[in-house]
């Protein structure tokens, strides 16, 4: 007897009440045709969610087929293997229920009249909504076949879906008893007002009407489409995915928006005249006004004020250039957005990190467990259903704030993506801080821009320091007009006394500056442009800012990208209370020392009475002196702002860095000192005014072309796209790690009974993929992240062990 196999006769499914869809627990084991109904009625939200926009608007038909496909995406479950699977204690069956699910697709088409169109439509839905039709040809990075590569000219399909031998006993058994087939039909025609289709006894079987339908949508889809058509296709998976994983978690979508339409008019103090424009503004949106002139606001103002002309819910989608960031803003919004009722703060979604990306995959795993000897199918199952409610958590939201990478991510397109792609239809994108992206994501980004635009989503820019060459490839890159707003003069007071110092800031007599700083209970700002020497200048104040505040738990404070998720968001937490906005009239010293990488540049603020800062990047430079007396209400008026030369260009380009400098050092030669709006935009036009300014935006042109071409242009829809998904996560060039001695805990997150896989980013650690050496990182398979051997401490963060040559 095979192992695993079930002894004694078989259980028999006396009725459809006896039919289940899902492997979850016995007290929860949901029935086929409650299943059924509730992702079909799951498609309703959606569509409200999105109405028409878009490209939707010239596809009168689309949601009455994702309906279609919804009622029918699990008919294939009826299988006896399938219901064997799922009972408790149950063995694998092999095969896929989508590709039985076929069969009634056909039947139900035929009973209904439904067009050819629709038929292939719905059937391409209910096949795709697990697994991609056709291999790609990088051949997958998944670890899941194709249909087309499960199922072939060597498959006996009697055998997979007719009456086998097998299914554990041994004994033969018919996959679709007579009886429980018209019970089944009857239902499903009866849930759409039609009559059974009648049968001869010539008809096919339902084995080869699931073989035959899926040869027809292999044929239909094995060549190139027109765009337009692929990309409808890939939305109208989207939503059946969408439906799928809203019906199985029982999680709905939010109706409630966090952003009231009178936002400006909720604003305690009378608004900029940047901001009214804002809030004023139809269509796309660049905004430039300086740090600390209420930027946020205004981007809140503009989306406000577009939802009105918009159809459907639109939703808002914040992103900021630093997975740091986005914590402080999610805060910042729950505080001080509208709670749904009943609430007690507003509920906004976040949506970045490997443990959210494993969700996504993870969501849209089913009980055909593909015959895998080594399954624990209880294990599994709980895992799995857990892993749909979480990722529904996701999705669920009305406002939520993300990195560009998980955006990106849904043009992958297949089954893991579509749904993240389908989202931002009918959206509001918030572009914070886009001067902080290499070219090569900037480009990538204009290139979402048309996209979102063709589903009738709309952006808003937003940036202290946006080129004007920025500006003009955003423009070209899409077809409706972009209004570009920039703040008047004077909108900012003159805050800073910029000074270049010619030696490094960890030269002996620049931290001797630092120390007199702090002894002198000045507030002081130090930002490296790397995780190493950041934390090397760390250690070498951090007992002269606890001598100067003593008993103050946070009066040295450091902050970089290289902390647990968790511990970072402490650390914005103390660095928030610590250092807040100056207010009128005060005057007093609050002394503490910051030593931080470029992640404080966006998104959190802080305000300081002296910053020293390595030289990097114009935009970052300026983004740095935002810091620094933020809203120019220090008691001693402008205060001083040190610029010192960075001893390798890394992590920036040479050409940057010498384009940054070159040009800081002509301003100061003029005798421009003051830093003001007028003197960063000059530095911005003379940094861009170079050899390097010129490749860079040759550059981000041709990123922004190559990865429209690549990744946007949907003509093979349901080829697996996985090898796209790998490629992206090389192109940014990021990834989390998990630190040795929180292995344990990170599995009983991930994998526990009562573990919140959500909860367990908190324990990951952002690096770059190229440093996976340096700090002793080895791929673990079964959690999915790589393990690093690294020193680690909540103080400083991760560091190589002793034994770890590198080069940080």
């Amino acid at each position: 007897m095979a192992p695993g196999a079930v002894t004694g006769p078989p259980p028999r499914r006396a009725s459809l009440d006896d039919l289940r869809a899902k492997s979850t627990p016995a007290h929860d084991r949901e029935r086929l045709t409650t299943h059924s109904r509730t992702v079909h009625a799951a498609v309703g939200p959606i569509e409200d969610r999105l109405g028409n926009a878009g490209v939707l608007a010239d596809a009168p038909a689309f949601w009455s087929r994702v309906r279609r496909a919804a009622l029918l995406h699990d008919a294939g479950k009826i299988a006896e293997g399938f219901q064997r699977q799922v009972d408790i204690g149950g063995i694998p069956w092999g095969e896929r229920h989508e590709v039985l699910s076929l069969a009634y697709v056909d039947l139900l088409a035929k009973a209904t009249g439904w067009t050819e169109e629709d038929r292939l439509m719905v059937a391409t839905l209910v096949a795709t909504h697990h697994r991609a039709l056709l291999s790609g040809d990088g051949g997958g990075h998944g670890g899941k076949p194709a249909l087309s590569r499960q199922y072939n000219k060597e498959t006996d399909w009697n055998e997979a879906f007719g009456t086998g031998v097998g299914l554990g006993t041994g004994e033969t058994v018919s996959q679709v008893p007579r009886f429980l087939h018209r019970e089944w039909l009857a239902w499903l025609c009866g849930y759409l007002a039609a009559d059974p289709p009648t049968t001869t006894p010539g008809d096919p079987t339902l084995a080869h009407r699931a073989r035959d339908v899926l040869e027809e949508l292999l044929n239909a889809w094995r060549q190139p489409v027109k765009p337009h058509q692929g990309l409808l296709a890939v939305l109208a998976q989207g939503a059946l995915t969408l439906a799928d994983r809203s019906g199985s978690a029982h999680v709905g979508l939010q109706t409630h928006m966090p952003l009231a339409v009178d936002y400006l008019a909720r604003l305690p103090y009378e608004p900029h005249a940047h901001q009214r424009r804002a809030a004023e503004s139809s269509g796309h949106l660049v905004l430039v006004a300086p740090t600390g002139s209420g930027k946020t606001e205004a981007g809140l103002a503009w989306a406000a004020g577009q939802m009105a002309t918009m159809s459907g819910l639109p939703r808002v989608v914040w992103t900021l250039p630093y997975k740091a960031s986005l914590n402080a803003i999610r805060r910042r919004f729950a505080g001080s957005l509208l709670p749904a009722p009943g609430e007690r703060k507003a509920d906004i979604g976040l949506l970045h990190g490997t443990v959210a990306q494993t969700l996504l995959t993870e969501a849209l795993e089913d009980d055909c467990a593909a015959g895998d000897p080594d399954s624990e199918p209880t294990a599994d199952q709980a895992r799995k259903a857990r892993a749909q409610a979480n990722a529904m958590r996701l999705f669920t939201h009305r406002l939520r704030v993300a990195t560009p990478h998980q955006l990106l991510s849904g043009a992958v397109a297949g089954p893991t993506y579509s749904s993240v792609l389908l989202e931002q239809t009918n959206a509001l994108f918030v572009l914070d801080e886009l001067h902080a992206y290499e070219p090569d994501t900037f480009g990538r980004l204009c290139a979402a821009m048309r996209l979102w635009e063709r589903l009738g989503s709309r952006f808003a820019v937003l940036s202290a320091t946006l080129a004007d060459t920025m500006i003009q490839i955003i423009e070209e890159s899409v077809e409706q007009p972009v209004t570009v707003h920039r703040a008047p003069a004077g909108t900012s007071p003159v805050r800073h006394r910029l000074v270049l110092d010619e030696r490094p800031v960890d030269a002996p007599e620049s931290v001797e500056r630092l120390r007199e700083q702090l002894r002198e209970g000045h507030s002081v700002l130090v930002v490296a442009n790397t995780v190493a020497r950041a934390q090397d200048l760390f250690e070498q104040l951090a007992e002269d800012a606890r001598e100067a505040k003593p008993g103050d738990p946070s009066a040295a404070l450091l902050l970089h990208s290289r902390f647990k998720n968790g511990d970072r968001d402490a650390i914005e937490k103390a660095l928030l209370r610590r250092h807040p906005e100056r207010r009128e009239g005060d005057a007093e010293r609050r002394g503490g020392l910051v030593v931080a990488t470029q992640v404080v540049e966006v998104s959190l603020q802080l305000d300081f009475d002296r910053g020293a800062v390595e030289c990097a990047p114009v935009e970052a430079v300026a983004q740095r002196a935002g810091r620094v007396n933020r809203r120019g209400l220090h008691p001693e008026g402008p205060v001083e702002f040190r610029v010192h030369p960075a001893e390798t260009h890394k992590p920036y380009s040479a050409g940057a860095m010498d384009a940054s400098w070159s040009a800081l050092t002509g301003l100061v030669a003029e005798g421009a000192t003051a830093l003001s709006e007028q003197d960063i935009d000059e530095l911005l036009r003379r940094a861009y005014d170079t050899v390097w300014g010129r490749e860079w935006v040759d550059e981000a042109r041709r990123n922004r072309d190559e990865f429209a071409a690549r990744f946007l242009t949907f003509t093979d829809p349901f080829h697996d796209r996985s090898e796209f998904a790998h490629a992206l996560t090389k192109v940014f060039d990021s990834v989390e790690v998990l630190h040795h001695e929180d292995k344990a805990e990170y599995q009983a997150l991930t994998r526990g009974k009562k573990g919140d896989p959500l909860l367990a980013s908190r324990l990951l650690i952002p690096l770059r993929l190229g440093q996976l050496r340096d700090f002793g990182c080895t791929y673990d398979p079964y959690l999915k992240v790589h393990i690093s051997e690294g020193v680690y401490d909540n103080v400083l963060g991760l560091r190589p062990s002793a034994s770890q040559e590198t080069i940080l």
